[in-house]
């Protein structure tokens, strides 16, 4: 055989081997964002406009919830936290509106303790979807009608319901908070 013929069968196969090392890195790229995101990979796609924009946001969220420090907590602060939760919900009882505001405040209170940055709800969100993508839509349900009490438009059972809402996520913030280090190829 004649080194062009060879060059001639060998050049297509290396390309097609490339080609699907390409492919096999980008599949494996893009489930372990689904893995880590949860629903939030899809929303975000949703949002982004384009698969690779949406990847290229989640990526970068990864990036900057990397550089922050996300600290557990120590037992004796996970009790006063836990004391005050049942406190904010006994105060339900009597008072459902200032229950959901002090449940806010608690969550976002608690967010800070932990080391995320809670300068704007935006932001909670991109930097909570890193580790809490599955809690993230109670955080949303809970802050949409947060902001319709704040206005006295909300109904006893949507206050009761963003209750419910806030506790999935206080309670995954309380515990390891979700801070389980996912391995990145």
């Amino acid at each position: 055989m004649s080194t062009g013929t060879l060059l001639a069968i060998i050049i297509p196969i290396v390309v097609v081997i490339a080609l699907a090392a390409v492919v096999a890195s980008l599949f494996m790229r893009r489930r372990k964002l689904r893995e880590r995101f949860g629903p939030e990979y899809e929303r975000t796609m949703g949002d982004a406009g384009s698969r690779m924009a949406g990847e290229r946001e989640l990526r970068a969220r990864e990036k900057r919830h990397d550089a922050l420090d996300i600290k557990p907590l120590d037992s004796s602060v996970r009790d006063r936290y836990t004391r005050d939760w049942a406190s904010t919900q006994d105060e339900f009882v009597d008072r459902p509106e200032d229950a959901v505001h002090d449940a806010d405040r608690l969550v976002t209170s608690l967010m800070h303790e932990r080391g995320y940055p809670t300068q704007d709800f935006d932001h909670q969100l991109k930097d909570l979807s890193v580790e809490h993508g599955r809690t993230l839509e109670h955080y949303r349900a809970a802050h949409d009608v947060e902001a319709l009490s704040t206005r006295h438009q909300a109904t006893t059972e949507q206050l009761r319901g963003a209750m419910v809402h806030y506790r999935a996520l206080f309670e995954e913030l309380l515990s390891d908070g979700g801070g389980r280090r996912h391995a990145r190829a």
